[in-house]
């Protein structure tokens, strides 16, 4: 039976000595796919993208990427595997120009990444414009750019985003879902988190409703947005 490429299976834990958050749930995304965590405040959505990142201890369950447990790597070795993760705050150096944040994204590598740079800009035109400015110049949209852009200078094969579109604009929010469908035509696996869950859901291929850090529903964005108990509680009817 063929796996998800990347999986958090039956993952319980919490922080530190703290109590549990994440309830037994199970978050997977295949190659290429977009998926989508969306639910309440509080419902465990972060906290579930930093657990298949490494960055809290699974007291149950387990993280697989390509077939391979990944058990108890840090973050850091998470990203030479081929993660990508782009938190939701504090995601730039403001003070690095646009440039200089994407190639401390390359950090891990010893190749050229001057085809990887021209490859963002080619994705993000007006990064392209602003290179030389400060990253903490720039609008909130664009750092949001930055931020993507700085992730996929690690050559991902998952990009994992925590709130994306998180205080920009409409318009803003619109622009960033279309890029972001471009990188997964590319092959890239895309999971992210969304308080916008309706137009999140509309772009994603799989979505997950998390209630108390647990699987409520579980379906394709076109499935869970159809569902009648799905738009009565987390769409507005």
């Amino acid at each position: 039976m063929s796996q998800p490429f990347l999986i958090g299976e039956a993952m319980t834990g919490g922080y530190g000595g703290g109590a549990d958050i994440l309830h037994g749930c199970t978050i997977a995304v295949e190659r290429g796919e977009i998926a989508v965590i969306v639910g309440p405040n509080g419902a465990g959505k972060s906290t579930a993208m930093k657990a298949l990142f490494g960055m809290l201890d699974l007291r149950a369950g387990e993280v697989r990427l390509d077939g391979v447990s990944l058990g108890a790597t840090s973050p850091q070795e998470r990203v030479a595997r081929g993660m990508g993760f782009v938190p939701q705050t504090h995601n730039i150096f403001t003070s690095m120009s646009v440039e200089e944040n994407l190639e401390m994204g390359a950090f891990l590598r010893r190749d050229d990444i001057a085809r990887t740079i021209a490859q963002v800009y080619e994705l993000f035109p007006i990064l392209g414009d602003k290179r030389h400015q400060p990253a903490g110049e720039l609008s909130g949209g664009q750092r949001q750019q930055v931020a993507v852009g700085r992730a996929l200078m690690t050559q991902p094969r998952v990009l994992m985003l925590d709130e994306p579109t998180a205080g920009v604009s409409p318009i803003v929010m619109d622009e960033l879902f279309d890029r972001i469908i471009e990188v997964a035509r590319t092959g890239i696996s895309i999971l992210m988190v969304e308080q916008n869950a309706r137009q999140a859901l509309e772009i994603a291929d799989r979505g997950y409703v998390l209630v108390q850090g647990a699987n409520a529903h579980t379906g394709t964005g076109a499935e869970l947005l159809a569902d009648p108990d799905v738009r009565r509680s987390f769409l507005g009817g």
